[in-house]
């Protein structure tokens, strides 16, 4: 077994786990990653030189080919089609790779009935900022994923982001703030621009206010031991404008807006699991 590591699928999110690994000092001899076209292939191959990748177009069997004398697998294709992409690469697996899956509502349960039995098996949940290296990306091993197997996902996956473990039983809370968070911060900007433009402001000017406001609170935010609470009361003096803003907020019930939002989605995240069974 070597450091070898197989990207299956290399859209933008495995795309981001491989640029991190590279600019991390992974050797890019050691990574391979299979896609579906010869074009989309030589671009990843002149964007991440030194990498092997391998259209589906040109040789059929390229995820065998991939899998084949890995230490690690990432899975990175549609929730859809990763039952059916386990199954192709079972034969041609060692019984120690480690197989990531990237993809969302797929349970641990469906990828180890995919898979040779005892595979070891890591289920994980990024989120879209990994591809600027500011993502939080979750693991939960599997079954037979020994310690030593999980700190080694965990040191391939911290080179897009926060890494944190999770049990299963809590990836869709998990995805509905981190997964879908993104979207609820671009979200906030659409509106913050929106209310500009209602209170006399030039559309493109108050779309940068808003999308340079949101930006600069998250990098605030982002500062080690940040406390947003603690954040929102720096800037909301007593009976002052911010403060006006915020007690609307409240009255009109924004924060449990924000939960019901996020229960919504964890329960879409559980039925979209079942559908896939």
């Amino acid at each position: 077994m070597s450091n070898r590591i197989a990207f299956l699928g290399c859209g933008s999110m495995n795309e981001a786990i491989l640029g991190g690994l590279i600019g991390g000092g992974h050797d890019p001899a050691d990574i391979v990653a299979t896609v579906r076209r010869a074009e989309r292939a030589a671009e990843l191959a002149a964007r991440h030189h030194g990498i092997t990748a391998i259209a589906g177009e040109e040789e059929p069997d390229n995820n065998r080919q991939a899998v084949t004398g890995s230490d690690v697998v990432i899975l990175g294709v549609k929730p859809v089609g990763v039952a059916d992409l386990a199954r192709e690469i079972s034969g041609s697996l060692s019984p120690d790779t480690i197989v990531i899956s990237v993809a969302a509502a797929v349970s641990l349960q469906q990828l180890e009935a995919a898979l040779p039995a005892g595979q070891p098996v890591i289920r994980t949940m990024p989120n879209t900022p990994a591809r600027l290296g500011r993502g939080v990306v979750s693991l939960s091993p599997g079954t037979s994923c020994s310690a030593e197997q999980l700190r080694k996902a965990k040191d391939i996956l911290s080179a897009v982001g926060t890494v944190v473990e999770v049990p299963e039983e809590q990836v869709n809370a998990l995805s509905a703030i981190s997964g879908s968070g993104p979207a609820y911060a671009f979200y906030l900007a659409e509106a913050m621009a929106a209310a500009g433009v209602e209170l006399g402001l030039d559309p493109e000017l108050s779309l940068l206010l808003a999308r340079e406001t949101v930006a600069g609170a998250g990098f605030m935010l982002a500062e080690p031991g940040a406390d947003p609470t603690a954040l929102r009361k720096a800037v909301t003096s007593p009976n002052g404008t911010t403060e006006r803003a915020i007690v609307t907020f409240d009255e009109r019930g924004l924060p449990g807006i924000i939960a019901d939002g996020a229960r919504a989605a964890a329960a879409r995240s559980a039925e979209i699991t079942k559908q896939l069974a």
